[in-house]
């Protein structure tokens, strides 16, 4: 039970600052791809700073499993988290490290409550279409075949594929390319979803607080009409029983 505790105090501690790094992540990452002629200097602290926000969600990641009650159960469960850590270890690229951290923050965002969970995968939402602009920019721009050179289309190209509308006019050509767009279009799917799947679930909701209410005030009119009726009753026996006495003491008058 100190366990549980424990994690869900570390979970709800962490939330924010991982938040954060996740931030910082993003601008590490966006700075080599948006400026290509950044100083080496500039790249390798973009890198380093990529690297540490990594560590910070590796980190976090080994001291739930060490708070976990169940560890078997824990990885278990959390094996998308596992493989967001393991995976920049087979192969250290920044592209890996760009997936691994949107991995785990998506892992913060369903522990948040469900209130707060639409705003949080409006967020991925938003993130995904950057950080996909700025994957798909670093690989087709360098490519002699890509039509995606710029910022402006990467973005572009990336909101078209994510809403699944495909002009065409952009494309990737390379291979890694065309498999960001895969997981661009799986995943734009997905959270666009789940977004619609929280307005439908909150527009529900609130017709069914407003139906328990109307059927709240039909049973309260209900009852109120049946002592009125009660009431009425009971002044019509009370005045019947009244008449013949009052009839009797003018006939004997």
């Amino acid at each position: 039970m100190k366990r549980v505790v424990a994690q869900a105090r570390w979970e709800r501690h962490t939330q924010r600052p991982l938040f954060g790094l996740a931030l910082v992540f993003a601008v590490a990452y966006a700075v080599p791809i948006v400026h290509p002629d950044a100083s080496a200097s500039v790249v390798e602290v973009c890198l380093a700073v990529e690297w540490v926000v990594w560590g910070a969600f590796a980190l976090d990641y080994v001291v739930r499993l060490v708070l976990a009650e169940r560890r078997r159960e824990f990885v278990r469960t959390h094996w998308l988290d596992l493989c967001a850590v393991l995976l920049p270890l087979v192969q250290p690229l920044r592209l890996l490290r760009l997936v691994s951290t949107l991995l785990l923050v998506g892992q913060r965002a369903r522990m948040a409550s469900q209130i707060r969970l639409t705003t949080y995968v409006a967020g991925a939402v938003v993130g995904l279409l950057m950080f996909g602009s700025l994957a798909v920019l670093s690989v087709e721009r360098d490519s002699p075949d890509g039509n995606i050179k710029t910022l402006g289309d990467a973005v572009w190209w990336s909101f078209t594929t994510m809403t699944t509308v495909g002009y065409g006019d952009h494309a990737p050509t390379t291979g890694v390319g065309r498999m960001l767009a895969v997981g661009l279009m799986l995943s734009g799917i997905a959270l666009l979803g789940v977004v619609t799947a929280n307005i439908a679930a909150w527009f529900i909701a609130r017709f069914e607080k407003d139906d328990v209410e109307e059927r709240r005030q039909t049973e309260a009119i209900r009852l109120l009409t049946e002592e009125v009726r009660a009431l009425r009753a009971e002044v019509a026996s009370l005045t019947g029983a009244g008449v013949p006495g009052q009839v009797g003491k003018e006939q004997v008058r």
